[in-house]
């Protein structure tokens, strides 16, 4: 037999100290990522652990206990052990942290610090960095944000070194994004109403271009489109030093955006590390920064687009036309393709290509988002199948979210988005049906909100279930017509013991049912 293969976990972080007399307990399951061998069948194995440096050969102890005077990081051994005797190890490490303040302040300083938008909402599950050295010896630490948006790296920090403080969320890019915003920075670069804080001009700089330009437009197009799945240019929130001040609050790229907090010489406790969060892509503050402020998602009436209605054949290359009923700002929507191939798209007056995401093979989607427009396109199809044309098409907030927003008003003023089937005299609207999003954010970290759309009131069930498809969760209630979500947090899900969890959940009405996944992390 040969020596077992035993790989470990790429660190922990522990933030609080919890055991007896202010100490941590940590076991060789936390640091295991998995271990086999050639000979003993991998449940067989058996795991010892000690901090590194301290003994040679396998250990005797499972855990290991560290205590405030070991604050920072730690090195343990992993050992893994055969039942022919055979031994090996890896070694990783631990960062220990008292982000609860009970180790005492010794001589260590504390760095605290809070996130807030431009309306001062905290903002949520950010990752904040604090980089500290003395002598090129490095301290690094990291926690998040809380609900109202505050962080703390308690007795951190010996005296006399210097500090880093660099805040990063890069979750949810689309949370807050919409063809609203892009009408507000089109509106902003042709003088006609301009972004008017340094802020949101900094968020509409999607390209990271350190300008605000058509270009911008055609990045965040995209993302809206699903044609990208982030900004390859840009982070999702970017967090600006509160204390900054901008010459010229017309052009704050004229000055270095600070965006973190450097301190040298640390002599005392930091308690003004703040920043102000700004969510890229959102100029008219509709974004979520955390689990207790909701998205205002009600519409007032809808926008039809009228389709004639016909009977197509396998293999048929035929035309649509899509016209919209009124005149609106914008809109966009995911248009759902049933047996469908797009052979071409034909924008209409104000458009171009550029206003159309297509997705084939399994995904068998077209997605637009247009302003200044007519409302009137085309598509060529090639069908695949025979059917009815209206059993064929159908509106979906599936991959670009269904919306329009009203010629009067502002981006509050939103309508639902349907098409209307004429055929010989007789008109079908098709709406949304049962539609299932991807919760937000995805991964999460303590809390997530899990959206749904209900064509009609009725009572909806949600069901979480865990990999290897056991039930931790469920939740049931009565719905309103139109968009819903359930919130989780991370007390609601017991069971659930791993660093990360693979997860699914369920929402499920009386006549229709859709299945998603999620990760939870930390």
């Amino acid at each position: 037999c040969k020596k077992p293969t035993v790989v470990c976990v790429n660190g922990l972080t522990i933030n609080q100290m919890n055991g007896p007399g202010n100490t941590v307990a940590l076991w060789s399951s936390d640091f295991l990522q998995y271990g086999e061998d050639n000979c003993t069948p991998s449940p067989l194995l058996a795991y010892g652990i000690r901090k590194s440096g301290t003994g040679a050969g396998f250990p005797s102890t499972t855990s290991v206990t560290f205590d405030c005077t070991e604050l920072g990081t730690q090195l343990v051994e992993l050992w893994a052990i055969d039942k022919a005797g055979n031994a090996d190890f890896c070694e990783t490490y631990v960062l220990i942290q008292d982000n609860a303040g009970v180790c005492g302040p010794g001589d260590l300083v504390s760095v605290l610090g809070a996130l807030k938008t431009e309306e001062t909402e905290g903002v949520e599950d950010a990752l904040i960095h604090l980089d500290g050295s003395s002598n090129g010896i490095p301290t690094l630490s990291s926690t998040y944000s809380n609900l109202n948006g505050s962080f703390g790296f308690y007795n951190a920090l010996p005296f006399a070194y210097n500090a880093t403080i660099t805040p990063q969320l890069d979750l949810d890019p689309l949370n807050g994004v919409n063809t609203w915003d892009l009408i507000l920075i089109s509106r902003h670069i042709l003088g006609l109403e301009p972004l008017n804080t340094p802020y949101k001009l900094i968020a509409a700089d999607a390209n990271k271009s350190g300008t605000v330009t058509t270009f911008d437009i055609v990045e965040l197009r995209k993302l809206i489109l699903g044609t990208y799945t982030a900004l390859p240019n840009n982070s999702s929130w970017r967090f600006i030093d509160k204390a900054q001040v901008f010459t010229s609050n017309e052009n704050p790229f004229a000055d270095v955006i600070r965006e973190n907090l450097q301190f040298a010489n640390v002599q005392s406790n930091i308690t003004n590390s703040n920043f102000v969060g700004t969510k890229v892509g959102d100029v008219d503050g509709s974004a979520t920064p955390n689990s207790l402020v909701f998205s205002d998602d009600r519409t007032n009436g809808q926008l039809l687009f009228d389709v004639t209605d016909r009977q197509v054949k396998a293999g048929e290359t035929f035309t649509v036309d899509f016209k919209a009923a009124q005149v609106v700002k914008g809109y966009q929507f995911t248009m759902n393709l049933n047996g469908l191939e797009v052979v071409d798209v034909v924008p209409g007056v104000g458009m171009t290509t550029e206003n159309f995401g297509i997705f084939e093979a399994s995904t068998n989607a077209l997605t637009t988002s247009a302003d200044g427009t007519e409302g009137e396109f085309a598509v060529t199809f090639k069908a695949k199948t025979a059917g009815q044309l209206s059993k064929m098409l159908g509106v979906s907030s599936r991959i670009t979210k269904a919306v329009a927003f009203t010629s009067t008003g502002d981006g509050n003023n939103k309508l639902d988005v349907a098409f209307r089937f004429n055929n010989g005299g007789v008109s079908t609207i098709a709406g949304l049906g049962l539609e299932v999003y991807q919760n937000v954010p995805n991964p999460w970290i303590n809390q997530t909100v899990i959206g749904f759309h209900l064509p009609e009131a009725t009572t909806a069930t949600l069901t979480v279930t865990d990999a290897t498809g056991r039930t931790i969760y469920t939740q049931k209630g009565n719905f309103a017509k139109g968009y819903n979500s359930f919130s989780l947090d991370r007390s609601t899900l017991s069971g659930i013991e791993r660093s990360a969890a693979e997860m699914f959940y369920k929402v499920e009405t009386a006549t229709d049912s859709g299945v998603k996944q999620m990760i939870q992390v930390r």
